[in-house]
Protein backbone atom coordinates (compact mmCIF):
# COMPACT_ATOMS: atom_id res chain seq x y z
CA UNK A 1 0.00 0.00 0.00
CA UNK A 2 1.33 3.40 -0.81
CA UNK A 3 -0.01 6.81 1.02
CA UNK A 4 0.50 9.84 -0.74
CA UNK A 5 0.83 12.97 0.87
CA UNK A 6 -0.13 16.26 -0.78
CA UNK A 7 1.03 20.01 -0.13
CA UNK A 8 1.40 22.99 -1.72
CA UNK A 9 -2.41 24.41 -2.38
CA UNK A 10 -3.46 28.02 -1.17
CA UNK A 11 -5.45 30.63 -2.64
CA UNK A 12 -3.30 32.70 -4.93
CA UNK A 13 -4.52 36.34 -7.93
CA UNK A 14 -4.69 35.43 -11.39
CA UNK A 15 -1.59 35.36 -13.65
CA UNK A 16 -0.20 34.23 -10.08
CA UNK A 17 2.05 30.78 -9.52
CA UNK A 18 1.59 27.74 -6.86
CA UNK A 19 3.71 24.73 -7.06
CA UNK A 20 2.06 20.99 -5.25
CA UNK A 21 4.19 18.49 -3.80
CA UNK A 22 2.79 15.01 -3.67
CA UNK A 23 5.34 12.77 -1.24
CA UNK A 24 4.91 8.70 -1.70
CA UNK A 25 5.64 6.02 0.61
CA UNK A 26 6.90 3.53 -1.92
CA UNK A 27 7.47 2.56 -5.63
CA UNK A 28 4.93 3.92 -8.28
CA UNK A 29 5.80 3.83 -11.56
CA UNK A 30 3.56 7.20 -12.91
CA UNK A 31 2.23 9.82 -10.73
CA UNK A 32 -0.69 12.14 -11.93
CA UNK A 33 -2.23 14.94 -11.24
CA UNK A 34 -6.10 14.87 -11.12
CA UNK A 35 -8.91 18.21 -10.28
CA UNK A 36 -12.01 18.71 -9.07
CA UNK A 37 -13.82 21.86 -9.15
CA UNK A 38 -16.64 22.38 -7.54
CA UNK A 39 -19.66 20.42 -9.05
CA UNK A 40 -17.74 19.20 -11.94
CA UNK A 41 -16.33 15.55 -12.95
CA UNK A 42 -12.72 15.00 -12.33
CA UNK A 43 -10.21 16.25 -14.34
CA UNK A 44 -6.96 14.81 -15.45
CA UNK A 45 -4.15 16.94 -15.59
CA UNK A 46 -0.99 15.80 -16.21
CA UNK A 47 1.13 12.52 -15.36
CA UNK A 48 5.36 11.52 -15.14
CA UNK A 49 6.66 8.28 -15.31
CA UNK A 50 9.77 6.94 -13.04
CA UNK A 51 11.87 7.59 -16.43
CA UNK A 52 10.58 11.48 -16.82
CA UNK A 53 8.70 11.20 -19.39
CA UNK A 54 5.76 13.75 -18.62
CA UNK A 55 1.93 14.82 -20.77
CA UNK A 56 -0.27 17.36 -19.77
CA UNK A 57 -4.04 18.20 -20.70
CA UNK A 58 -4.14 20.79 -23.31
CA UNK A 59 -5.64 23.50 -20.57
CA UNK A 60 -2.63 23.47 -18.48
CA UNK A 61 -0.45 23.02 -21.80
CA UNK A 62 2.40 25.80 -21.50
CA UNK A 63 1.47 27.23 -17.77
CA UNK A 64 1.76 23.87 -15.65
CA UNK A 65 5.34 21.58 -15.09
CA UNK A 66 5.01 18.05 -13.66
CA UNK A 67 8.55 16.91 -11.91
CA UNK A 68 9.99 14.73 -9.67
CA UNK A 69 13.02 14.42 -7.23
CA UNK A 70 13.50 10.43 -7.47
CA UNK A 71 15.80 10.91 -4.27
CA UNK A 72 12.68 12.24 -2.01
CA UNK A 73 10.12 9.77 -4.23
CA UNK A 74 8.45 13.00 -4.54
CA UNK A 75 6.77 14.81 -7.49
CA UNK A 76 5.71 18.51 -8.47
CA UNK A 77 3.41 20.63 -10.16
CA UNK A 78 4.29 24.21 -10.82
CA UNK A 79 1.73 26.19 -11.67
CA UNK A 80 2.38 29.35 -13.52
CA UNK A 81 -0.15 31.93 -15.27
CA UNK A 82 -3.11 30.11 -12.98
CA UNK A 83 -6.67 31.35 -14.35
CA UNK A 84 -9.73 31.82 -11.92
CA UNK A 85 -10.82 28.09 -13.75
CA UNK A 86 -8.02 26.57 -12.67
CA UNK A 87 -9.60 26.58 -9.36
CA UNK A 88 -10.40 23.42 -8.04
CA UNK A 89 -9.26 20.72 -5.48
CA UNK A 90 -6.15 19.21 -6.17
CA UNK A 91 -5.87 15.53 -6.33
CA UNK A 92 -2.13 13.58 -6.81
CA UNK A 93 -2.17 9.72 -7.74
CA UNK A 94 -0.24 6.82 -8.42
CA UNK A 95 -0.30 3.44 -10.44
CA UNK A 96 3.01 0.96 -9.92
CA UNK A 97 1.83 -0.12 -13.50
CA UNK A 98 4.06 -0.75 -15.73
CA UNK A 99 2.31 2.28 -17.44
CA UNK A 100 0.25 5.87 -17.35
CA UNK A 101 -2.75 7.14 -18.28
CA UNK A 102 -5.49 10.00 -18.25
CA UNK A 103 -7.66 7.79 -16.61
CA UNK A 104 -8.47 7.92 -12.90
CA UNK A 105 -9.17 4.42 -13.14
CA UNK A 106 -5.90 2.87 -13.57
CA UNK A 107 -4.73 4.58 -10.60
CA UNK A 108 -4.55 2.81 -7.18
CA UNK A 109 -3.19 5.34 -4.90
CA UNK A 110 -4.96 8.74 -4.07
CA UNK A 111 -3.67 11.73 -2.09
CA UNK A 112 -6.03 13.61 0.24
CA UNK A 113 -6.14 16.49 -1.70
CA UNK A 114 -5.46 20.30 -1.49
CA UNK A 115 -7.40 23.01 -2.38
CA UNK A 116 -6.40 25.74 -5.42
CA UNK A 117 -8.26 28.60 -5.22
CA UNK A 118 -7.59 31.71 -8.05
CA UNK A 119 -8.89 35.02 -7.71
CA UNK A 120 -9.29 37.07 -10.76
Amino acid sequence: QVQLVESGGGSVQARGSLRLSCAASGYTYCMGWFRQAAGKQREWVSYITTGGSTNYADSVKGRFTISQDNAKNTRYLQMNSLKPEDTAMYYCAASSEGYCSSGYWSYSYWGQGTQVTVSS
